[in-house]
């Protein structure tokens, strides 16, 4: 009877092309500073558009390589500091080829895979000063992280929420001003409601202890029910840290769960000082997100909630039926699950790139990479103070640089003109600034998590953003 379905592979052509693949990855890795983002063809619609024919490996390699590897987003390149991206390394070809070979479900069972995601939590853990014992799951990112933490912190006052719901009960939560979208998408997906989300005003740039104690004196005399405090390592917009220390205690007198947002910020606790002390504190958390694929550079996607408490962890998520039954020995051994901690059953291996990322280069190349991103950042800021026209929006206080091309011009000139550089940069293939809003207009930013990049990077970069500006009026 003649084979149907997927056929077996003809390895020996298959191999050929693998490795025709592999070479044109490291090439692409290799020359990261030569290929920039560039826009997309016109038609790459119809380039990607998927037909029933069957075209092989040699063709699908061919198209990938003329097709894919070009038209890349532009994290990978040295110049690449716009939004807050991660930039990707090498050793994630080597942490991709076994992940696609053993095709982990990381949900649970008993195999290798799970016992390294628990290894690599309890690095996470210590490093960011959290007791033994603490609680950790590999998720998407930060964003996935913080729905996970938040529910965990409403079954602690909502001990019947799981089965009963949260009912007519308003649960107020609390975060800084500027705190990052993902919260907002938390409290609004979990049924909180974003009216609820109580927006803290800032002194010194740190979320305001002694209003947010008012707040929720003030909410719970409306008969809300005040659950729990966002703290913030590392904001998207400036890269400014709460004093988690000071908001830890705040948090522990006014009885609620302290959840810290450090996506790409906690990973200052292993960068050497002044920068590791600005996340002092974070370990006093009940919950921490954090992302590897920000400043720890993995590829995308790859992040971890933390949690102090594994009982209250599991006791949000777990929900074994009769088919996930575990055993004492055997495959449905290896308890515990990881799908008894998070959202999903079916999980992909995330672990084995953190791990390949921490053999291949060590603790310490990571400590100075993040380091280094911070020295740049101050770096550039030299360089903008240097230039006659240029003006910094805000003090550098970590690995994040926000300026205006031109401090001399109206507000509204400078938004237009920020804007149009960013823009012109990023489509010539120069630099990538994203922009934000910083004293009334719009600024170019600059976060530094890309391992690549180096001064001289800086130096070209704003060099071109002042030949950009020289002639604005």
């Amino acid at each position: 009877m003649a084979e149907k379905g997927i056929r077996t592979q003809d390895w020996a052509a298959f191999r050929a092309e693998a490795q025709r693949m592999l070479d044109a990855a490291l090439d692409q890795m290799q020359e990261a500073s030569e290929r920039p983002w560039q826009p997309v063809p016109e038609d790459i619609d119809a380039r990607y558009a998927v037909t029933a024919e069957a075209r092989g490996p040699q063709e699908t390699v061919d198209r990938i390589i003329s097709d894919v590897l070009p038209y890349h987003g532009g994290n990978t390149h040295p110049r690449f500091w716009g939004w807050v991206q991660g930039s990707g390394l090498a050793s994630d070809l080597i942490s991709s080829l076994a992940a696609a070979a053993v095709n982990a479900n990381m949900g649970g069972r008993d195999h290798g895979a799970n016992y390294m995601e628990r290894a690599v939590v309890d690095w996470t853990r210590r490093k960011m000063g959290m007791p033994e014992g603490a609680s950790g799951l590999l998720v998407t990112g930060t964003s996935q992280a913080t729905v996970i933490a938040f529910q965990a912190a409403r079954l602690r006052v909502l001990k019947g929420l799981r089965k009963q719901g949260q009912g007519d009960v308003r649960l107020t939560a609390y975060a800084g001003e500027g705190v990052h979208n993902a919260t907002l998408k938390a409290v609004e997906l979990l049924g909180i409601g974003s009216d609820n989300l109580r927006k803290v005003p800032l002194a010194d740039g740190q979320l305001d202890c002694a209003v947010l104690a008012a707040m929720v004196a003030e909410d719970k005399a409306a008969g809300a029910l005040p659950f729990l405090v966002v703290g913030t390592a590392g904001s998207v917009d400036l890269g400014l840290y709460d004093d988690l220390n000071a908001l830890a205690d705040a948090a522990a007198e006014l009885g609620l769960w302290l959840h810290v947002d450090g996506a790409f910020g906690a990973w200052t606790r292993i960068a050497a000082e002044p920068y590791q002390s600005l996340s002092d504190g974070i370990g006093r958390a009940d919950s921490i997100a954090l992302d590897f694929h920000k400043w720890m550079y993995v590829g995308y996607d790859c992040g971890m909630a933390l949690l102090r408490n594994e009982d209250e962890h599991r006791a949000a998520f777990a929900a074994r039926p009769s088919y996930l039954e575990g055993a004492e020995r055997g495959l449905a051994g290896g308890e515990p699950w990881f799908c008894d901690y998070g959202i999903d059953l079916s999980r992909g291996n995330r672990a084995l790139k953190i791990w390949t990322a921490l053999e291949t280069y060590g603790e310490a190349a990571f400590s100075e990479a993040i380091t280094g991103n911070c020295e740049l950042a101050a770096f550039m800021a030299a360089e903008v103070n240097a230039q006659p026209l240029m003006a910094l929006g805000a003090p550098v206080v970590s690995n994040v640089c926000v300026f205006t091309a031109r401090s001399d011009l109206p507000a509204e000139a400078q938004s237009e003109l920020n804007a149009h550089i960013a823009q012109t940069l990023q489509e010539g293939g120069e630099a990538v600034f994203s922009t934000t809003r910083s004293q009334g207009r719009v600024m170019l930013r600059a976060a530094i998590v890309n391992h690549r990049s180096r001064e001289a990077d800086v130096t070209a970069a704003i060099s071109a953003v002042a030949r950009e500006a020289a002639g604005a009026r």
